[in-house]
């Protein structure tokens, strides 16, 4: 274990080093910039953090590994790097974790076979720890580049039992995607919030009682929900492009109101009492348009559960860490407590069009973290 996180000193070491020296193929502007980079990264802090700020510093969740914390004071400290930067770590995380796993199989019949397996499956979780904080920072960037600050610990959000997320930011949320997706988003806010597509102002600072887990189930679900949306817009659209689109003679789908006859208020005070899976409800969203609700309706079983599930196990690890810090209290996970609590519509929609946003994020990320580094499969008992 000692050995271990001397590796990981000195993988860090070797990327300071890296970047303060310029590479000898870059060109002489990235150079200068290379020449700058302090040999030492600091994070900014604010003393005296206020109530419920939106920060790249107060995001809930908070690196736990060394390549996740120094990738964070690049992001505060070198913007403009971080992505050169980032990807450096992939590679030499790539690295490290595949010389461990060569120097195991290399050794399987020697006196040092169990030795270099256990050193071997712990690089390995450390590899996995940092990948996931690589993919948080990635994902946090992306949310920066559209002015959005994640909602903080909710925590730190509550004021006697009531909840209350400013600004909205939702145009920004929205931007991200495309006009037919955006539809399908608005009807799936629409329905898991009971606030319908278009609201006044008065409607929208309506407050309405919630249950804390049923709050933190809707987000994850939505976190899924737009990694699925936007695992099929993509595939929509490349088929779209290839010329299949729909098969000929196909009629329009089933009304949504026909297969989401409960109101959303019962389930926000879990008054549903054969609630399934609230993904399995939220996941039919989708029928306001037309041309994609059927082409999702067109898929073979396998390829709607390759769409819906998240590909890798270090996304699951992340997702499910970031929604224990969000809704959690301190180090305990998700409260044990199912308190109501009292929050605007507006608050509402903020939170699910956060996790969409995510969900979508998370995506993108997944697919460009794993060009460099193979991530490991999420398979579905």
């Amino acid at each position: 274990m000692e050995k271990s996180v001397s590796n990981n000193h000195h993988l860090h070491l070797r990327t300071m080093l890296t970047l303060s020296q310029p590479p000898p193929s870059s060109s002489a502007s990235f150079k200068t910039q290379l020449r700058a980079f302090p040999k030492r990264l600091t994070v900014r802090a604010s003393a005296g953090r206020r109530h419920c700020e939106f920060s790249s510093l107060n995001a809930p969740l908070e690196p736990r590994s060394l390549v996740g914390k120094f990738l964070g004071g690049v992001l505060q400290n070198r913007r403009q790097l971080f992505h050169v930067v980032a990807k450096e770590e992939l590679k030499m995380l790539s690295e490290d974790r595949d010389s461990a796993i060569a120097r195991m199989i290399i050794s399987q019949n020697s006196d040092e076979a169990l030795l270099h397996r256990r050193i071997a499956k712990v690089k390995e979780d450390e590899c996995m720890v940092a990948i996931s904080d690589v993919m948080y920072l990635l994902i946090l960037y992306k949310f920066s580049e559209i002015r959005v600050h994640l909602v903080p610990k909710l925590s730190s959000c509550l004021y006697n039992g009531r909840l209350e997320i400013l600004p909205s930011k939702d145009w920004d949320l929205e931007s991200i995607h495309s006009m037919e997706v955006l539809d399908i988003i608005r009807q799936h806010v629409s329905t898991v919030t009971g606030l319908k597509s278009n609201p006044s102002v008065r409607e929208s600072w309506e407050t309405t009682p919630i249950r804390h887990s049923w709050l933190a189930r809707v987000y994850v679900a939505s976190i899924l929900y737009g990694y699925f949306l936007k695992s099929v817009s993509l595939r929509y659209t490349l088929e779209q492009s290839l010329n299949h689109g729909l098969h000929p003679g196909q009629k329009s789908c089933p009304s949504f109101h026909d297969m989401y006859p409960f109101r959303s208020k019962d389930v926000m005070l879990g008054n549903k009492n054969d609630m399934q899976s609230v993904w399995h409800d939220l996941i039919r969203q989708e029928e306001g348009i037309e041309d994609i609700k059927c082409y999702v309706m067109s898929f073979h079983p396998d390829s709607f559960q390759r769409c819906a599930k998240l590909r890798s196990k270090e996304a699951v690890q992340l997702v499910e860490n970031h929604s224990n810090a969000l809704f959690g209290n301190g180090k305990s996970g998700l409260s044990q407590h199912d308190d109501v609590i009292v929050t605007s519509f507006s608050s509402l929609r903020r939170l699910v069009l956060e996790a969409i946003a995510f969900g979508s994020f998370l995506w993108e990320t997944e697919d460009y973290i794993d060009n460099v580094y193979k991530l490991k499969d999420h398979e579905v008992k």
